[in-house]
């Protein structure tokens, strides 16, 4: 037997999204029963609505940013019960067998982890997201938000605080000079987290319009791209740059930037390729590296650190009708920094 809940659907490339009913599946032994607090709108939504990264699957109901309280588990959970504060991310399973399952890597799982919506279930149905009032969920792939963060600044934890966290803790952003391109929905949570890891942060972005903003977050310099003396002026200045960008970099004279031994991180996925100078690279042992999500223990390790150090995401809150605004928002870059979804006004 399944349960019908209310949603928010693009019903075909491109279009607006409206509202909905879909079907949640009858609770499996393994799984949980949350019902939505909070969603947030984090731009790969609005890609895949568009069909950016490829065909997809339609009704879709977006969201990977999930922040609500478990309703109901199946007789086999023991982890969670009835009123925890739990979250949902970028996926609801994996085969679970292979080696980067059994690593903790299911991102990578050998048999594609099923996303949490635009995908399809080992069990051949649809997945649909947190664009809705409820969502059934693999308890291994629910994470509980600790107490002292509120629901709402979760939320996009889930994605845009993962996104950053696991390539900051791979590369060891600890004390030392840490650089961050772009200052929008990955890049100011990455902002936050390298400053609580100890690290020194600068703000690399295309003008000084949002300076303030990145001083005030914890950065200690912030320099515009969009001037030409700034690659010179940084120099083998940094150990380590995270790129949040989807655009098309000049990559060289990043890594010029680059301390000897440094590495540069992308987590921006633009649509067209980007291209380097291998000597830049060779001439000083430099890595230009790429990053996707975290697995289920370190997104849960970065929900215990952001509590721990108080860390949450910056938002503006909206209600279920202003999603489609919300979406050309963004695209225009007019959001400071993620959009979260009040799940409560989802068919109200």
């Amino acid at each position: 037997m399944t349960t019908t809940t209310h949603a928010i659907a693009a019903p075909s490339p491109g279009a607006a999204l409206s509202p909905t009913t879909i079907e949640r599946r009858d609770l499996r032994p393994d799984d949980v029963l949350i019902d939505i607090a909070y969603a947030g709108i984090c731009h790969s939504d609005i890609h895949q609505v568009k069909e950016d990264w490829g065909s997809a699957i339609f009704p879709m109901v977006p969201g990977h940013e999930i922040a609500g309280v478990v309703a109901a588990v199946g007789s086999e959970v023991t982890k969670y019960q009835v009123g925890d504060r739990v979250g949902v991310g970028c996926m609801v399973d994996s085969c679970g067998e292979c080696e980067y399952c059994l690593a903790g890597t299911e991102q990578f799982c050998l048999k594609g982890n099923i996303q949490t919506y635009n995908g399809v279930g080992f069990d051949g149905e649809n997945t649909y997201g947190g664009y809705s009032r409820q969502i059934v969920v693999k308890d291994g792939f629910v994470c509980r938000i600790p107490e002292g963060i509120g629901l709402d600044i979760a939320a996009p934890l889930l994605c845009a605080g993962i996104t950053t966290y696991s390539p900051l803790n791979r590369w060891g952003a600890g004390p030392g000079k840490v650089a961050v391109v772009g200052l929008g929905g990955l890049g100011h949570m990455a902002v936050k987290i390298a400053v609580a890891m100890g690290a020194e942060v600068t703000v690399l972005s295309q003008s000084l319009k949002k300076q303030e903003d990145g001083l005030k977050l914890g950065a200690k310099d912030y320099f515009a791209t969009g001037d030409a003396s700034t690659f010179q002026t940084l120099r083998g200045r940094f150990d380590l740059i995270l790129n949040t960008v989807s655009a098309t970099l000049p990559i060289d004279s990043y890594l010029g930037m680059l301390r000897v031994g440094g590495a540069m991180v992308n987590v921006g996925a633009p649509g067209e390729p980007l291209s380097y100078n291998a000597f830049s690279l060779l001439g000083g042992n430099k890595v230009l590296a790429g990053s996707m999500i975290g697995g289920i223990a370190e997104t849960q390790e970065m929900l215990d650190f952001c509590a721990e150090h108080g860390i949450g995401a910056e938002i503006e809150t909206i209600s279920a009708d202003q999603v489609n605004v919300a979406y050309d928002r963004v695209e225009n870059s007019d959001v400071r920094y993620r959009f979260v979804i009040d799940a409560s006004t989802i068919g109200a």
